[in-house]
């Protein structure tokens, strides 16, 4: 497999792993990402290089956001001023669900940051999807807080908040990611 840096024209593509989760998140009586993503917020961060595609010969396997960007008013301003990467939006072709594809992801973000001088990964998850926390637990996330209030729209839905130490992980990619920024 390899992992290589949206484009975008990958725009229909990553809106459609937004959908296809989303619907599968509402069978499960989920009401996370039910409201539509704004387009032109994806565009941006596939042509600021931050979105990133893995691809099984060629087939579209899973997808992640990783960036500077946290969302607003959920880490304190010491926890900003540490060196770390924001890890949002991953998600995983139900077809490659179960398949540990998830879990290297957070690998090749981690080392991804590392290699950049970053000392964590962090993520904010939806405050109500137990499972999804349980997840990143299992994945040596460690919980730091969860935030009433805070993130889009103050709406405080994505206030439960979580690191993980940035190191040099072998994650099994081939990747293209700086190759495809070229």
């Amino acid at each position: 497999m390899i992992i290589e840096t949206a484009t975008a024209d990958d725009v229909p593509l990553l809106l459609e792993f937004r959908h296809q989760t989303a619907r599968w998140l509402r069978s499960r009586g989920i009401d996370q990402w039910s409201n539509p993503f704004p387009t032109e917020l994806l565009r941006a961060s596939a042509e600021a290089g931050t979105v990133f595609i893995v691809r099984d010969n060629g087939v579209p396997a899973a997808t992640v956001t990783l960036d500077d960007n946290p969302e607003p008013d959920l880490w304190s301003p010491e926890e900003l001023s540490e060196p770390c990467k924001h890890l949002h939006k991953l998600t995983v072709a139900r077809d490659y669900a179960g398949q540990g594809l998830g879990g290297r992801l957070l690998n090749w973000a981690g080392d991804r940051t590392a290699r950049v001088g970053g000392l964590w990964v962090r993520v904010n998850v939806w405050t109500t999807n137990e499972g999804l926390q349980a997840f990143w637990l299992s994945q040596g996330y460690e919980h730091v807080r969860t935030v009433a209030g805070g993130g889009v729209g103050g709406q405080g839905v994505s206030g439960w908040l979580a690191q993980r130490r940035a190191l040099p992980t072998d994650h099994g990619f081939d990747d293209r990611t700086e190759r495809s920024r070229t």
